[in-house]
C-alpha cells in the first residue's frame, strides 16, 4: 500500500470515529424521542411535554406556569413567550426541561417541536455504525452541472408525508465502468447533498443514504467518494423526517461502501 493510500485510509478512520462520536453525543440524533406537529394537537398539549404550544403566525406561542419546570434561555419560565425556529445546535435551543431540549422547527409553514433527551433508550442501546473500511475504488472524479433554475420535487419523507426537496443540479461520474448521475441539492456553502439508494438498500444497507461531496471547483469538478456515504438521521431515530431519494437517484449497482447500518 502506498503512503498516499495509507494516509487516505487513516483520514477515513478519523472521519468514521468522529461520526460515531457525533451521533452518540448527548444531543446527537440518537437523543431525539419525538417530533410533534402543532397542527396535530389543536389543544396545544404535546405528548410528554409541559406547557401549551400553538402556532401564532410566524412564531410559536408557548404558555407555561412555574410548576411545568420549563426554562427559556436558561432561566425558569412562566407566562407567555413567542418562539421562532431554533437555528443552531440542539444544545442551544431556547427551551429546556431538565436535561431535555425542546427544539422549535418549521417545515413548509407547519410548526413543530422536537424533544431531545440525552437519556433516550436509543442512545443507551447504541453500539456503533457498521461501515465498510475505506476502499479507494469507491472514490472517483465527478462533474457537477447546475440546473438553469432551482427545481423542487415532491418526495415521500420518512414520516409518511410528502414534502418538497430542492434540487440544484446533476452530478455525473463513472463508477466501476458505469456512467451514473445523481440529482443533488446545493447547500448554502456550495457543497452538495445527494439522497440516494442502490441495490443494497433495505438489505445489506439502510433503505437509503446521504452523500455530501464538497463544493465543486469553477469548472464543476468534484470528488464523489462513496466511502463517506452516511446513514440519514432517521436511521438513528424514527422521529426524523428525512426525504427519500428523488426520481433517478436509486442507482442500479451495489454501493458496498460507507456507512451501511447500525450495529
Amino acid at each position: 500500500m502506498t503512503s498516499e493510500a495509507s494516509d487516505t485510509s487513516d483520514a477515513w478512520k478519523q472521519w468514521h470515529e468522529h461520526r460515531v462520536e457525533t451521533v452518540s453525543a448527548p444531543y446527537g440524533p440518537l437523543a431525539l424521542t419525538g417530533t410533534h406537529w402543532l397542527e396535530d394537537h389543536p389543544d396545544g398539549r404535546l405528548p410528554g411535554i409541559p406547557g401549551t404550544w400553538a402556532a401564532d403566525g410566524d412564531a410559536v406561542l408557548l404558555k407555561a406556569v412555574a410548576a411545568d419546570g420549563l426554562t427559556v434561555d436558561g432561566d425558569p419560565f412562566s407566562g407567555e413567550a413567542r418562539l421562532g425556529a431554533d437555528p443552531g445546535a440542539v444544545d442551544a435551543a431556547r427551551v429546556g426541561h431538565g436535561e431535555r431540549r425542546l427544539v422549535v422547527l418549521v417545515r413548509e409553514g407547519v410548526w413543530g417541536v422536537r424533544d431531545f433527551d440525552p437519556a433516550s433508550e436509543a442512545r443507551r442501546a447504541f453500539r456503533g455504525i457498521d461501515a465498510t473500511p475505506h476502499d479507494p475504488r469507491w472514490s472517483v472524479p465527478g462533474r457537477f452541472t447546475p440546473y438553469g433554475d432551482r427545481r423542487t420535487v415532491r418526495v415521500e419523507n420518512a414520516d409518511g408525508r410528502r414534502r418538497g426537496l430542492g434540487l440544484g443540479g446533476e452530478l455525473a461520474f463513472v463508477l466501476h465502468g458505469r456512467e451514473l448521475t445523481l440529482q443533488v441539492t446545493v447547500e448554502a456553502d456550495g457543497s452538495l447533498w445527494a439522497v440516494f439508494g442502490d441495490v443494497t438498500s433495505g438489505s445489506s444497507s439502510y433503505r437509503f443514504r446521504f452523500l455530501r461531496p464538497a463544493a465543486p471547483d469553477a469548472e464543476g469538478r468534484v470528488t464523489v467518494d462513496f466511502n463517506r456515504a452516511v446513514l440519514p438521521p432517521c436511521a438513528f431515530a424514527d422521529h426524523f423526517i428525512c426525504p427519500f431519494p428523488p426520481p433517478g437517484n436509486t442507482l442500479d449497482i451495489a454501493v458496498e461502501a460507507g456507512e451501511r447500518t447500525l450495529l
